[in-house]
């Protein structure tokens, strides 16, 4: 047991006054211990993510990795004592780069499906959701996805947008190839691009009518540049989105506890839930409507 000798001086009296009143100290950052052996890199958090996809992640004047996902990374690397490294990754393929060691964790705005919850664990951290981006004037009067119907849309393959679009993975038998039917009307072309990047710029070329991404994203990129696009609305409404864990081999990752890892940078993603460093990242990126209060 710590022992406290105090000295009964005026000093030491108003300390305790002040103490008495509700002045605290700064809580440091909490932390887990990680079990090295379980990392690909000692003494590194390496981070799967698909660049550019801002404002989670894209790179900044110098080229560095920036955005929502790599500061959330960055921190929760410093919480557990590492330096979180971020891996350049291909969407698509994004889930066998976790899995296969290339990275430990992936940290990309992946929404958490059905599917994608089979190979990998979650962490939920975000909701969010996906709108619609369109030229200018919006020239193919795109106002609703029904409007969408029989035209060709641009998104990232891999992506849920994708799958929205075509009624497959979660949205089987759903989603806008659904609705087109029950409406009459063609199916949509989708145009599925490698990167997100190069889906943005079939709109900018005019070979598509619109752009499919998640909100934020799509709502930066009207915002930024206001005499090219516009936004049209949300057809999927804000879903879970999560950091993706290894599972540790199991054939089904969906019911499967977190690993160590996982549960430490669990642990780590609470402790800035708790003291605010969450939301001042969010909000930093204008993302702070996508906060959940616990993962």
């Amino acid at each position: 047991m710590k022992k406290f000798f105090v000295l009964l001086s005026s000093l030491v009296l108003l300390s305790l006054l002040l103490t008495a009143c509700g002045a605290t100290p700064t809580a440091a950052p909490s932390t887990a211990k990680v079990d090295q052996s379980l990392l690909v890199q000692k003494g590194k958090l390496l981070v799967c993510s698909d660049l550019p996809y801002p404002p989670f992640e894209f790179f900044d004047e110098n080229g560095n990795p920036a955005g929502l996902d790599v500061d959330m990374a960055t921190e929760i690397g410093n919480r557990l004592g590492l330096q979180a490294q971020i891996i350049n990754s291909v969407f698509d393929s994004i889930i066998e780069a976790v899995t296969g060691g290339k990275c430990d964790i992936i940290m990309s705005d992946m929404n958490i499906t059905a599917d994608r919850n089979k190979q990998i664990s979650f962490i939920h951290y975000l909701d969010v959701g996906q709108s619609i981006l369109v030229a200018k004037g919006n020239p193919k009067n795109i106002n609703s996805p029904t409007d969408l119907c029989g035209q060709s849309v641009a998104a990232e393959s891999g992506t849920t947008e994708v799958d929205y679009l075509q009624g497959t993975g979660d949205f089987k038998g759903a989603g806008l190839a659904a609705d087109c039917t029950t409406a009459g009307k063609p199916a949509v072309t989708v145009v599925a691009t490698q990167k997100d990047s190069d889906a943005l710029q079939q709109l900018q070329a005019g070979k598509v009518v619109a752009y499919f991404a998640d909100t934020p994203v799509a709502g930066q990129y009207a915002a930024k540049n206001p005499d090219q696009f516009q936004l049209i609305g949300q057809p999927i409404q804000p879903a879970p989105v999560g950091i993706g864990i290894p599972c540790g081999g199991a054939a089904d990752c969906t019911n499967v506890p977190l690993t160590p890892l996982g549960q430490a940078i669990e642990t780590a993603l609470k402790s800035m839930m708790a003291d605010g460093t969450y939301v001042k990242i969010l909000t930093k990126y204008g993302a702070q409507q996508s906060a959940v209060t616990l993962p």
